[in-house]
């Protein structure tokens, strides 16, 4: 059963979430956050075999919208975050019955970005897992052109920037959106248009909103899911995380998908799919006991 609500409003927006809830009660809750570049997408990307697969195992799902880029920058973005782990943690449990001290993150791609950076917030998930995001926006990947997004038709600045809302918005259609974000990976000014700040000037600036450098001993345990053959997130950068909870003491763990590509997960039929699922379903029981 699904329910809409808004968990948060403030001048000129406000952010919902979808809410699924199990029969059973005060069972754990799942915020899944979407991907999309941070510049398209909404909380109805969820894949629908995916909630089935997690309500069989008890789980609530709560999916949210959250302001997107480039017309909200990366700052009302995270406060976005923190505002919907707020939410959950102290108001929606006087609408919903879940288990507020049991909550988990789980994102893919820029959600996955998301999902990290949850762990650096005031109010930080029980744990976190991440589907090909990435912890560090400052690297070469995502400041300089993209060689996968280059290799396609120029999208040029004039339609970029035709394609732009007056408004804030967010909920962004692919159709109308994805332009925006290949732009800005054609021409390397992706974490520009996200941020407002210029990477090779401001970088540590930049490394407060990128949470390979911001792991500390109160880090949530997170699982990393990433396809070796990733054409728009590098594999590297879920290795390079991995290596960085070890460093800290974090408890983490990746699995690698060979061969998988980006958004390797809507390929549910295939062994190496479903294996990847159970083992997120064993990290969340381990860790929301």
């Amino acid at each position: 059963m699904k329910t809409t609500i808004v968990y948060k409003q403030g001048q000129n927006f406000e952010l919902k979430g979808d809410f699924y809830a199990v029969s059973e009660k005060s069972r754990p809750l799942i915020v899944f956050i979407h991907g999309g570049g941070l510049i398209w997408g909404s909380r109805e990307d969820i894949n629908q075999t995916q909630i089935e697969f997690f309500h069989k195992a008890g789980f609530n799902i709560f999916s949210i919208d959250y302001r997107l880029a480039p017309e909200s920058k990366l700052p009302d973005i995270k406060d976005d975050i923190d505002d919907a782990l707020f939410w959950v943690k102290n108001e929606g449990v006087n609408q919903f019955d879940y288990d507020s001290e049991r909550i988990a993150v789980i994102g893919s791609s820029a959600g996955g970005y998301l999902a990290l950076l949850s762990g650096t917030l005031t109010n930080k998930p029980r744990t976190i897992v991440s589907f090909y995001g990435y912890g560090d926006i400052t690297g070469d990947w995502a400041v300089k052109p993209s060689p996968h997004y280059t290799s396609m038709t120029n999208v040029p600045r004039e339609l970029a920037k035709m394609l732009l809302s007056k408004d804030i918005i967010s909920v962004g259609p692919i159709e109308k959106r994805y332009a925006i974000y290949m732009h800005a990976r054609q021409h390397g000014v992706w974490i520009e248009e996200l941020s407002g700040l210029i990477p090779f000037l401001e970088k540590d600036k930049l490394k407060k909103y990128s949470p390979l450098f911001n792991i500390h001993a109160d880090y949530p345990p997170t699982l990393l899911l990433h396809g070796t053959n990733d054409e728009d997130v590098p594999y590297e950068q879920a290795v390079l995380f991995a290596e960085s909870l070890q460093e800290n003491g974090i408890e983490g763990k990746l699995i690698t998908i060979p061969e998988g590509k980006h958004q390797f997960d809507n390929d549910w039929e295939l062994p190496v799919v479903q294996n990847a699922f159970n083992e997120v379903l064993t990290f969340l029981n381990d860790h929301l006991k």
